[in-house]
């Protein structure tokens, strides 16, 4: 149950909220993205962006036109705490509080 590989494509979202190309998460196990449907999200206009090096399994999918829709196929709760916040949360929460203070201005 440790952390496994995952690859991220380096013009997308989760690339930008990483920084980096290479990360490890712990993978969740349990399910699994069948790759038979990978064409259909992606002409539905989801983005795989991050797949696992060896079964080539999406490991995070995105919505390219959403500020802020990325779906992970691992656990970021297992490795974020209070004080150190795991990238996604982190990222997060920066979008939203940006979303918020954009739209407060608008009222």
């Amino acid at each position: 149950l440790g952390a496994y590989p995952c690859i991220l494509g380096k013009d997308t979202k989760a690339y930008q909220r990483y920084g980096t190309e290479k990360i490890a998460e712990r993978h969740r196990h349990r399910y699994e993205v069948n790759n038979s449907y990978c064409d259909q999200f992606e002409k539905a206009g989801m983005l795989i962006s991050a797949r696992t090096p060896g079964e080539n399994l999406p490991e995070i999918m995105e919505l390219p036109d959403h500020s802020f829709f990325i779906g992970v196929q691992f656990h970021p709760e297992f490795t974020s705490s209070p004080r150190f916040g795991h990238p996604l949360f982190n990222k997060f929460i920066e979008a939203a509080a940006k979303y918020h203070k954009e739209h407060e201005k608008a009222e």
